[in-house]
């Protein structure tokens, strides 16, 4: 079954432009076939740009280490280079009724 999906990650760089697409390219490469859209909010301060990418959707994914270790395997190196914080939380879907979990 399929979970409930929310990442976020803070990617930071010096100033050079064009931040938000290449996270947005970074991200389209690592997330290939899973069912997971996002949001990227684009700064530039104190001579970095710094991108925060809001990722939800739903993923076969049932815990936040089975994300942790989907995404060690499978992102490229200007992922980790880039990335300076992350936070996820990962709903699995219940069986069963929501009230009583058995029917």
């Amino acid at each position: 079954m399929n979970s409930e999906t929310y990442l976020d990650f803070c990617f930071v760089r010096e100033a050079s432009g064009n931040f938000a697409l290449e996270v947005d390219q970074m991200l389209t490469e690592l997330f290939k076939g899973v069912r997971l859209n996002w949001y990227l909010d684009e700064k530039n301060e104190d001579g970095m740009d710094i991108v925060v990418a809001e990722v939800k959707g739903m993923s076969k994914w049932g815990s936040e280490d089975e994300t942790i270790d989907f995404i060690e395997d499978h992102a490229g190196d200007s992922f980790w280079r880039y990335l300076q914080g992350y936070q996820m939380y990962i709903y699995p879907a219940k069986r069963g009724c929501g009230s009583c979990g058995t029917h």
